[in-house]
């Protein structure tokens, strides 16, 4: 509900109006700077020179806030940035109207990746990564109009769903590390290569764990050449004459190395850490992945990845209040 004259007129200060403001949020924006947005070209003053009342800094912070209370779609985005405590409190010099939230979404499409990758930067900075990556494809589902999604099949859930996929590599304290939106959750080869490239680019792990859809003798023998271990479920599937092996890379090492021999109970150990991947994405559907409200392909990107930027920066704000028994942790996202 929108804050009216009235009620301002019962806050004794403008301190105890801010204060009244400063909802669990605040925490969010404590740890992080945001300024670095405006190195990027695409949010660059108009031509003319025209600067934009409502920076790029504030705006994501607005949409920060907005997810992590579970507002989507740039209408709810909006008029709850239209609300006066939440406006002034994130340095609006005043509210910002629908069509500067939908092109400041827009506008983010272009740069949201490279925006993760900055946030997943300071988590490693931290040292919140762990030497075991999880990978693992997730459901999106969206609105019945966004005519850009499609109708799939959940095997996981064993029932349909309208909407869209997502690849995620995680480590650590349920931080997403490296993403791929994708029209459906089934994954291929090539969108695998790519996910796991991009996570080798923030840290070289020891494990990567995977189902057995991740049976892949590409992504295998790439993350052996890494020095990396990969460990999934061996799917016989395809062939008259399976291995008798548990894990796929019980072939891929007598291909790679003669020397180097993995205990079943070494591999089993690891693998039962794989569990924590289904903890990541639903920590990260809690912060926007799970429904998107967005209207085409474009938008609906652009709020699974500040999802994924909002679950980051919980992960980091939990850990740097980790050491202070007199602050409250976010709530678990």
């Amino acid at each position: 509900m929108s804050t009216s004259a009235s009620t301002l007129q019962d806050v004794a200060s403008v301190d105890d109006f801010l204060n009244v403001a400063a909802t669990e949020t605040a925490p969010l924006f404590e740890y992080l700077e945001f300024d670095f947005l405006l190195e990027y070209e695409v949010f660059a003053p108009a031509s003319r020179g025209r600067t934009r009342v409502h920076k790029p800094p504030e705006l994501f912070k607005g949409f920060l806030h907005c997810y992590y209370k579970g507002i989507y779609g740039t209408r709810p985005v909006t008029r709850e940035l239209r609300n006066t405590l939440t406006w002034l409190s994130w340095g609006f010099e005043k509210p910002p109207s629908r069509d500067t939230v939908d092109r400041f979404l827009t506008d983010l499409e272009l740069v949201v990746d490279d925006v993760f990758d900055r946030l997943v930067e300071q988590a490693a900075y931290r040292g919140l990564l762990d030497p075991t990556y999880r990978i693992d494809s997730t459901h999106i589902t969206a609105i019945e109009y966004n005519d850009e999604a499609t109708w799939n099949y959940d095997s996981t859930a064993e029932e349909h769903y309208y909407g869209f996929g997502c690849v995620i590599v995680s480590a650590g304290p349920k931080i997403p590390i490296a993403a791929e939106f994708t029209q459906r959750k089934q994954i291929n080869t090539e969108t695998v290569m790519r996910v796991t490239k991009d996570a080798l680019a923030v840290e070289t792990p020891i494990w990567m764990l995977g189902d057995s859809a991740y049976d892949i003798l590409k992504w295998h023998d790439f993350l052996l050449t890494q020095g990396i271990v990969p460990i999934a479920p061996y799917n016989p599937r395809n062939t008259d004459d399976p291995f008798d092996i548990e894990y796929r890379v019980e072939d891929r090492i007598d291909e790679h190395a003669e020397d180097i021999s993995l205990k079943q109970s070494v591999l089993d150990k690891t693998y039962d850490h794989r569990t924590q991947v289904e903890r990541t994405n639903e920590a990260c559907k809690d912060c926007g992945l799970g429904h998107v409200r967005a209207r085409g392909r474009v938008h609906a990107r652009t709020q699974v990845f500040v999802a994924l930027c909002l679950r980051v920066i919980v992960a980091i704000t939990n850990y740097e209040q980790g050491d202070n028994p007199g602050r409250t942790k976010l709530k678990t996202l």
